[in-house]
């Protein structure tokens, strides 16, 4: 076993600490990598606290986790020590079920492996342990190749925040003709609005704060509505072909229904602790749908890098100290990041 450090919740609700436990050897498939940078993703804090589901402790959090490789497996074809790499939500799936077929592990029939928060059953049934830590051993099929020359603390939120929003837009086929409205401007809405400029859609960004109109332009929205504003809202009835919404506090979906044309199509990236209130109304009078969509599958991740680093397009974020996460946990409560934190794994 690998002795290793990290910052760990001991049951839910608690504090992280710093704390020593075991990941596995590195088998004949495995990689493993010293931790650089990781992400401080929304869902971090929604797991350590059970708003989704009885957590498994102790839980150490983070799945945007980019470092460089220091031991491959012999059976290992891909990678080379020394080389970047990155992981995502998912260390494993079935492989076998016609979703893991198609790329699309994040929907394996028989359940992905979280990166972190769950149990192995595929392979040592052991818990699985995230990127709040110094290195993790990792399947390769589940690692991904980063490109040298770009700045890693940028990369490492597009392992969840970006690809959670590219994907959607890639299956939707959104680009130029199409307007797109993106629902909150955080750590997922200025990624969705970086991807959705980039393949040709208008942008608008809808958002509850005045303050967030000068940061949308900046990010390439080409308009900011006020949800607040009753007449800005009244006006925007009927405009959009998609709503990308990226909000996971409790929010009113059935109410920016009418925001959308016929056809029109809400997308549910983000994951609020409640569920949502829709009355079918809201739907039949234009043939609207609801929609929902979670990570990518590993092809379609890979190809959201590659195209991140082909077109310059990284996260915007604020470094951080690990001593630090509560502070971050509790600003990204209120909204006050830029829009992602990402840890500095050299200060653990």
């Amino acid at each position: 076993m690998i002795t290793t450090k990290g910052y760990a919740a001991q049951s839910a609700g608690a504090d992280l600490a710093e704390w020593s436990f075991e990941r596995r050897e590195v088998g004949p498939h495995d990689v493993q990598f010293d931790i650089l940078f990781c992400g401080v993703c929304h869902s971090d804090l929604h797991q350590i606290r059970d708003d989704w589901f009885p957590g498994i402790y102790p839980m150490v959090p983070g799945h945007e986790i980019v470092g460089r490789i220091v031991k491959v497996g012999d059976q290992v074809t891909k990678f080379k020590v020394g080389e970047l790499a990155g992981t995502g939500c998912m260390v494993d799936s079935c492989g076998k079920c016609h979703n893991c077929k198609d790329g699309l592990e994040q929907y394996c029939d028989h359940g992905n492996i979280q990166t972190y928060n769950a149990t192995n059953h595929y392979t040592d049934g052991m818990p699985t342990y995230g990127g709040y830590s110094k290195t993790i051993v990792v399947k390769e099929d589940f690692v991904l190749r980063v490109q040298e020359g770009q700045p890693l603390a940028n990369v490492a939120p597009l392992l969840c925040a970006g690809i959670t929003t590219y994907s959607p837009l890639r299956h939707w086929k959104v680009g130029k003709g199409h307007k797109l409205a993106v629902l909150g401007l955080g750590g997922l809405g200025h990624m969705a609005v970086k991807f959705g400029v980039a393949f040709g859609a208008e942008v608008t960004v809808l958002s509850t704060s005045p303050a967030k109109e000068a940061d949308a332009k900046k990010l390439g929205a080409h308009n900011f509505l006020l949800t607040s504003d009753k007449a800005q809202f009244k006006a925007a009835q009927n405009t959009f072909d998609f709503i990308l919404d990226t909000v996971s506090a409790p929010h009113d979906i059935a109410a920016y229904m009418s925001l959308l044309r016929t056809n029109g199509t809400h997308i549910c990236v983000g994951v609020p602790p409640e569920p949502a209130k829709i009355p079918p109304f809201a739907l039949i009078g234009g043939r609207k749908s609801v929609a929902g969509s979670m990570i990518g599958g590993l092809p379609e991740t890979q190809e959201m890098l590659d195209f991140c680093a082909a077109n310059n397009i990284v996260s915007d974020v604020e470094v951080i100290d690990i001593k630090d996460i509560a502070t971050a946990y509790e600003r990204m409560l209120k909204g006050d990041v830029r829009y992602r934190f990402v840890i500095d794994m050299a200060t653990l």
